[in-house]
């Protein structure tokens, strides 16, 4: 067998033509150039997927499904062809087992709701870790405040790295489902999601995969890694907010009541007796956010077209540079040195806050996320209350990263030691 050569790390020429294709990266702030860096809290869109959204209300601007007029079947063709779009891009094998959501967040609320709430009784288990978003958090706390169930936390180390050992020895027999990061967003640990999900369908444990920040980063193929969810936003992968995606296998999608109730996800209705309509469609009440379904497929393509492992090189690269020039930052401590990472680089300074440091880069055109990322027990591990989050795209170069090292020399030279 030909061995398989490694993933080139692109080149500078490659790297400025990929951020020609986004018009906003043209911008000045403050009179400086825009370093944006705030890629874990949304990405910026290419021209490619602002021209979709836009040729959607110019051309086929029409409410889907039951239209006969012509209008209404090319927003239906758009729509329903996105859907297959995005089960290609991850491999889900047909389109049916993606519902349309507003993004991670819903997902995940819809999957508590709809599939674990009424399987779960007083005393049963849900299994997340230490290293969550909020959104994976708290629809879960709701669940059990609902049904008596008991939330269980796999621990982190000191790196930001998830204890496999807690997480095996955690499975008991009353562990009814795991919600679990593919990567996360605090600190950019990349967990092992294959294994996990091998360990917890070794006992018979359905598991549900928080792809926010993972699916512009890495190859997601949700076949083989056996997952039965998987939740992403159409924002963090180069796609219009607002719109996003959950993978569901379609046999648990089949035995799971809708989540809201309205037009198009029924089939027949009477005063007496409503019929649901067929997956997905049943999880998809009233008018849908149609363009930005558009959107997100566009955005899919032209991130298929660059190669997502071409991508990932790229930022891997970014993400040696930029550790390596904040470690020799003084009085800079890094939040989250896990050896496999997505491209985030979280730190603190021991003269200034957070939120002072963000608006000192600011002023230097360094756009960055300050706070505690919606991961408030994450800040808690660490004791800090907040963090400076540097988080890479595929457009991000080397001389953004200087921006962001020289920036921190200013601020150090407004707050001395």
């Amino acid at each position: 067998m030909k061995p398989v050569e490694p993933v080139r790390i692109p080149d500078e020429d490659t790297v400025a033509r990929w951020r020609r294709d986004f018009p906003i990266l043209r911008e000045r702030v403050h009179g400086m150039p825009l370093a944006y860096l705030d890629n874990g809290a949304t990405t910026q869109k290419p021209a490619a997927v602002i021209a979709a959204e836009r040729a959607y209300y110019e051309q086929m601007n029409a409410n889907v499904h039951r239209g006969v007029h012509l209008l209404s079947q090319r927003a239906t063709a758009a729509y329903e062809g996105a859907r297959a779009r995005i089960a290609r891009f991850i491999h889900a094998g047909r389109a049916e087992a993606i519902v349309y959501v507003r993004g991670t967040t819903e997902a995940i609320n819809l999957v508590a709701q709809s599939y674990v709430r009424p399987r779960i009784q007083p005393g049963d288990e849900i299994l997340i870790s230490a290293m969550e978003h909020h959104s994976n958090i708290v629809p879960w706390q709701m669940v059990c405040a609902q049904t008596g169930a008991v939330l269980k936390v796999v621990p982190i180390d000191d790196a930001g790295a998830l204890d496999i050992d807690a997480y095996e020895r955690m499975l008991g027999p009353r562990t009814r489902i795991v919600a679990i990061t593919h990567a996360s967003n605090a600190l950019g640990t990349i967990n092992p999601i294959a294994r996990l999900i091998e360990l917890a369908h070794a006992r018979g444990v359905p598991v549900l995969i928080d792809g926010a920040q993972a699916i512009a980063h890495l190859p997601v193929d949700v076949a083989a890694l056996d997952c039965d969810f998987y939740a992403f936003s159409g924002h963090k992968v180069y796609g219009p907010t607002g719109i996003g995606a959950l993978y569901a296998r379609s046999e648990l999608l089949e035995a799971m009541p809708p989540w809201q109730g309205g037009g198009d996800m029924i089939r027949s209705v009477s005063f007496e007796k409503t019929e649901y309509n067929a997956i997905p469609w049943r999880f998809e009440a009233g008018t849908p956010n149609i363009a930005g379904a558009v959107g997100l497929a566009a955005a899919l393509d032209y991130l298929s077209a660059i190669d997502v492992e071409v991508a990932l090189a790229h930022e891997a690269d970014l993400l040696a540079y930029a550790s390596d020039a904040l470690r020799a930052v003084p009085h800079l401590r890094m939040i989250g040195t896990a050896r496999e990472k997505v491209g985030i680089v979280s730190f603190v300074m021991a003269h200034a806050h957070a939120h002072d440091i963000g608006t000192i880069l600011d002023q230097c055109g360094v756009a960055v996320r300050t706070g505690h990322h919606c991961a408030m027990p994450v800040m808690a591990r660490y004791g800090v209350p907040a963090t400076v989050r540097a988080s890479f795209a595929l457009y991000n170069t080397r001389a953004e990263v200087d921006a962001l090292v020289e920036g921190l020399a200013r601020v150090q030279e407004l707050f001395p030691l």
